[in-house]
């Protein structure tokens, strides 16, 4: 090897490792074409492992009688494409393995001396025990632990590492056996440039692959190209295949001097490798490699069967996470602020640390999260993303521009989108975590910057990094549970979408009956109590003195009659409107209103005996105007029903409550039955007699509406004879960030 040029290659993903032009010198290697077997291609050690006329250019195989069972066999399996074949023969007083494999170059025989005689008993009995052991690792590290001993004692290997690749492709080894003659790498990490993507897809197409000797020379094929198509041969499937001379050169510096890997296959991904490793060249003969290839497989089995059990026990959390939280929703003004209020099922779905909700230029949030205009920022790159589905990334910094600046609450996010039009997002962030990572060898020195060669590690001291700006890594069961929750909640927008334009409809056609009936009451009605108490008051003029004091009481019962009547349609007129009146919002100076109240019934009952108690109240928010309705109400309730009281005491307070405030009016009247409370502010409904009381029992159910019209609440609590508190509450203006 000392003599043979350098590889020097630009990339490592160009090395034509799938056609290397050689095998491994252990074995032999034929093409033979699928109609009359004759030989179209063979490697230059053919004649003198296999011996025999077999291996001369252009001559059928058939002609062999040694081989007339292989022949058989392989007729009756009629390979496909990458379909394969293994057979025991017997050549020259030797037994060998043959793997045949179908190929768009002919039939492709691999020959391997195999003196396993009497193994497969062994074999069977520890592949048997391992089965029935299993079931009974209850985690995967158990598992691969176990994989590792049975592995190591099955093939005689110094050392077997399981070797587990993540998301990214850099591998850790989570488990290890030993012998003690080679170092440990246990826990130690791997760069992805160590295994190349290509590299990578081979593992996955062969599950074993063994060097006996990290020295050997490769044997050429005879010819060079294939007679087939005039290309060079592709080897993919061969277990012969010839490795790259990076590769060797990698092993000797690891300082070994044989390897073998089995590959784990998880859903048809390469979940990771059963690494084994020896000082000295080791060859393991072909049951050996099939039974640590099936331990593989039964290992690829329990992992992929304890992966699936955990991702569903963790989507049954989410789903009941999701079911309490859509049901909630159903229930709320809106699916944001719905989402605001269940923080906990927002952010466990997923376990995050925060969560935003995007919509409308609107920003809702809970937890940990960035400031309101960095998550708009995040929301713009992720609507020019074209999502369709969730975007879950790790590394937000190596993702977006804007990354790096909110590390520490979101190095990690998970968004999925609930508009195609509009920036909309939910959105899930997960902080930084920063942790100390264990390299075998420094990972970033592996291109030589002046001639470009590709230089395999000499060095596999541990070599730590401290890994900055990572999160902890998305399962796939919270990518999914996010994913389904986006379903969820595209389908209630859209359910509340049409639900809103039903109603739109309905209260469209609502509005114009009200309108009618409006202008119905504002002129049939009006008029005719107008009329009736002008004439009450013409006929009390015309009779004068001579009208009976019987008479003139009824007139004025009339004249009263007609004014409340009038009084109760302006009322009714009000109330009416107020649904429909836009809110013309502003800060309100409570205080002032207040002032103004109390001069109002001061200047107009001189002949009583007030006592107003006006604490410090603070600025309200809302439409002046109707906010000050809904305070002289509450205010006239308690001049009206302290009139037997002397002196009469009305008190007036406010308070900041944190996200409202909060204002009240408490007096010493008759107070009520809390057992009716829930009467006070119905239309037309009093719990005291109209004729102790005057008015139209409309001005609490007014004072209701114009609160419930700002999203606040109005309350009453009072005792029979010893007063009644009327508190009402105005939210602050809305905030864009919502903690």
């Amino acid at each position: 090897m000392s003599s043979a040029p350098q590889p020097s290659l630009d990339l490592c993903a160009q090395e034509p490792i799938r056609i290397p032009g050689g095998i491994q010198p252990h074995g032999a290697l034929l093409f033979l074409d699928e109609v009359d077997f004759r030989v179209l291609q063979q490697s230059a050690n053919a004649a003198s492992i296999l011996g025999g006329s077999l291996t001369e250019k252009g001559m059928p195989i058939s002609e062999d009688e040694r081989l007339t069972p292989l022949l058989g066999a392989l007729r009756d399996a009629r390979l496909q494409p990458s379909e394969t074949l293994q057979k025991r023969v017997l050549l020259s007083d030797a037994w060998f393995q043959v793997t045949a494999h179908s190929t768009l170059q002919g039939l492709m025989l691999e020959f391997e001396p195999d003196s396993s005689l009497g193994g497969g008993e062994l074999f069977y009995t520890r592949l048997r025990r391992f089965v029935d052991a299993a079931e009974e690792y209850d985690s995967i590290l158990s598992l691969t632990e176990a994989a590792a001993r049975e592995v190591r004692e099955l093939t005689g290997f110094n050392r077997v590492m399981i070797y587990r690749f993540d998301a990214d492709w850099t591998g850790t080894v989570i488990a290890e056996d030993g012998d003690g003659t080679l170092p440990s790498y246990l826990d130690l990490r791997f760069p992805a440039t160590d295994i190349p993507a290509q590299a990578r897809e081979l593992y996955r197409l062969n599950r074993i692959r063994l060097i006996p000797s990290a020295t050997y020379e490769p044997v050429p094929l005879i010819p060079a190209v294939s007679p087939k198509d005039g290309q060079p041969s592709d080897l993919s499937l061969a277990a012969l295949r010839s490795v790259s001379p990076i590769h060797l050169e990698y092993m000797r510096n690891m300082g070994t001097g044989a390897s073998m890997s089995i590959s784990l296959i998880v859903e048809g991904r390469l979940w990771g490798l059963i690494s084994c490793h020896n000082e000295a060249p080791l060859y393991v003969p072909p049951a050996g490699r099939n039974a640590a290839e099936f331990l593989g497989r039964i290992v690829s089995q329990q992992i992929a069967s304890q992966e699936r059990g955990r991702e569903s026990v963790q989507r049954l959390g989410f789903k009941r996470l999701e079911t309490e939280l859509v049901a909630h929703l159903s229930r709320a003004p809106s699916f944001q602020q719905g989402l605001v209020e269940r923080p906990r099922q927002w952010l466990g779905m997923t376990n995050a640390d925060g969560a935003a909700v995007v919509t409308e230029g609107m920003v809702l949030t809970t937890g940990a999260v960035p400031d309101t205009s960095v998550i708009k920022q995040l929301a713009d790159w992720l609507h020019a993303k074209e999502l369709d589905g969730p975007f879950a990334t790790d590394h937000l910094a190596a993702e977006w521009h804007g990354g790096a600046t909110i590390s520490a609450v979101a190095s990690g996010i998970l968004a999925v989108p609930i508009s195609r039009i509009h920036p909309s997002f939910i959105i899930w962030f997960r902080p930084e975590v920063v942790r100390t990572v264990r390299w075998g060898g420094n990972p970033h020195k592996a291109v030589d910057d002046k001639s470009m060669r590709i230089h395999p590690r000499k060095s596999f001291e541990t070599w730590k990094e401290q890994v900055k700006q990572r999160s902890e890594p998305w399962r796939l069961s919270e990518i999914h549970s996010a994913g389904d929750f986006r379903n969820a909640v595209v389908n209630f927008v859209l359910k509340r979408a049409e639900e809103r334009a039903e109603l739109t409809s309905e209260l469209e056609r609502s509005n114009k009956e009200l309108e009618s009936f409006s202008y119905s009451i504002s002129h049939d009605l009006r008029a005719p109590f107008r009329h009736i108490l002008g004439y009450a008051q013409l006929l009390g003029e015309e009779e004068g003195e001579q009208l009976k004091s019987i008479s003139r009481h009824y007139l004025e019962g009339i004249s009263n009659a007609a004014l409340s009547a009038g009084q109760l349609v302006d009322d009714l007129l009000r109330f009416s409107q107020l649904g429909r009146a836009s809110l013309n919002l502003s800060r309100i100076d409570m205080q002032k209103i207040a002032e103004e109240i109390r001069l109002s019934f001061e200047d107009g009952d001189q002949g009583r005996n007030f006592v107003w108690k006006i604490g410090t109240l603070p600025d309200g928010y809302g439409d002046a105007a109707l906010v000050r309705q809904a305070f002289y109400n509450l205010a006239d309730n308690a001049v009206k029903y302290t009139r037997d009281r002397d002196p009469a005491v009305i008190e007036i307070s406010g308070e900041d409550a944190g996200e409202e405030m909060i204002y009240s009016v408490r007096d010493n009247g008759v107070g009520f039955d809390m057992a009716y409370s829930g009467k006070l502010f119905q239309v037309f409904q009093r719990l005291h007699h109209v004729e102790d009381y005057e008015g139209t029992g409309i001005g609490l159910a007014l004072s209701k509406r114009i609160i419930d019209r700002h999203g606040g609440s109005i309350t009453a609590e009072g005792q029979l004879d010893r007063g009644a508190t009327f508190s009402f509450s105005l939210p602050k203006p809305r905030k864009v960030r919502v903690q």
